[in-house]
């Protein structure tokens, strides 16, 4: 009996990820860079960066900005009260450009947390037509911002964020970040979709592209200032408001060093998968047991089902069924894998082995769901 109904929730689970895995066939081109910016030069663009004892991270992210042509205005880095060089080094990009400026992060109160409350700081003093937040650890290329905005015009989105071309230096983040990333593919969907549902759109606050009058009577960025999905809280929540929301694929606009080993990609990277404070929890859990059955069981049930032989109580069909669709789950795996090959600048063996990883990156994920983060960047979620 157990065995039987494994069979039956494991293909309803790898019937859910096939539709939605489906949708990438709608999916629009990747987004090109705009070098020369004329097309964009009717309007103006704000970048906000949050930083917080970035000095080791965020050079590339400031001369990357610096080499961004029209339609940029300023950057505004909001500083949160860095102890290394972070302020030295955006004081420095500032002198010699002097679309830059740092300001301070205001006093936050109890129970916000860093990165949005920075970033609702700086989207408050913009004086762009458009606000696109920008991670530190990003390496803006050229003509980003301006290809970013040709393609929000001619989808007619009033916000959209991409999907990065990822570095992961180590062979052990090589490993896990591809896993960690199936792990959003298998609830969202791939990216380079712009008609999600509300409550299921997806979004990357690596780099994300708002007009500013839309996020302004939408309550502004402090929507998510208690958040650690502020990107999809914010994305979903103009989404209910009637904005047209999109999720691009942009390798070619920026690259992203986010987690260098495995084990800063353990620890750090699944506090803003969990998605506990901007899903609904019956969607919340549902996407948990899909992972569960269509990411992390398929090669520990194929392995059981190997070593056990003809010692189990069951019949044949049984046993033939969950061959055959644990099987199809492992391909569906593979296939996936190469899909998003391009999404990775270093791949090599670790990449490709990235599905041993999934049992173990599925069961992280579903613990932040039980246990949420409490910090950001090493300051409580609860200070002051």
């Amino acid at each position: 009996m157990m065995l039987s109904l494994l069979l039956a929730v494991q293909f309803a689970a790898l019937l859910v990820v096939g539709v939605r895995l489906a949708r990438g066939r709608r999916r629009l081109p990747e987004v090109e860079p705009d070098v020369a910016g004329t097309s964009a030069s009717d309007t103006t663009v704000t970048v906000v960066v949050p930083a917080r004892n970035e000095a080791a991270r965020i050079g590339p992210c400031l001369a990357g900005l610096g080499a961004q042509r029209q339609p940029l205005v300023e950057v505004i880095v909001v500083d949160g009260h860095s102890t290394d060089a972070t302020a030295a080094l955006v004081d420095a990009a500032a002198e010699r450009d002097a679309r830059f400026r740092r300001i301070e992060e205001p006093p936050r109160p109890a129970g916000r947390v860093g990165r949005p409350w920075a970033i609702a700081a700086g989207c408050a003093v913009a004086r762009g037509a458009w606000v696109m937040v920008v991670d530190a650890d990003t390496a803006p290329q050229p003509g980003m911002i301006a290809g970013a905005l040709n393609a929000a015009r001619r989808l007619e989105l009033d916000a959209v964020s991409f999907a990065p071309r990822i570095i992961a230096p180590a062979p052990g983040a090589r490993w896990l970040q591809p896993s960690f990333l199936v792990t959003l593919i298998y609830r969202f969907g791939p990216a380079g979709l712009a008609d999600s549902a509300a409550d299921r759109v997806m979004a990357n606050g690596q780099c994300m592209l708002m007009r500013r009058e839309v996020l302004e009577c939408a309550g502004g960025y402090g929507v998510a200032d208690d958040s650690y999905c502020d990107d999809i809280r914010v994305a979903r929540h103009l989404a209910q408001r009637g904005a047209r929301v999109g999720f691009l694929d942009g390798p070619r606009l920026l690259d992203v060093t986010m987690y260098p080993t495995a084990r800063e990609t353990w620890r750090a990277w699944p506090p803003s998968l969990h998605m506990r404070d901007a899903t609904r929890p019956g969607w919340r859990w549902l996407d948990a047991l899909v992972l569960l059955l269509a990411q992390a069981l398929p090669i520990p049930m194929l392995l059981f089902l190997a070593l056990a032989g003809g010692r189990l109580d069951a019949p044949a069909g049984v046993i033939a069924g969950l061959w055959v669709v644990n099987g199809a789950l492992l391909l569906m795996r593979a296939l996936l894998a190469f899909a998003t090959a391009h999404s990775f600048a270093r791949r090599g063996v670790p990449y490709w082995l990235a599905p041993l990883a999934d049992p173990f990156t599925v069961l992280r994920v579903t613990w932040t769901m039980i246990a949420p983060p409490r910090e950001w960047r090493g300051a409580p979620h609860s200070a002051a």
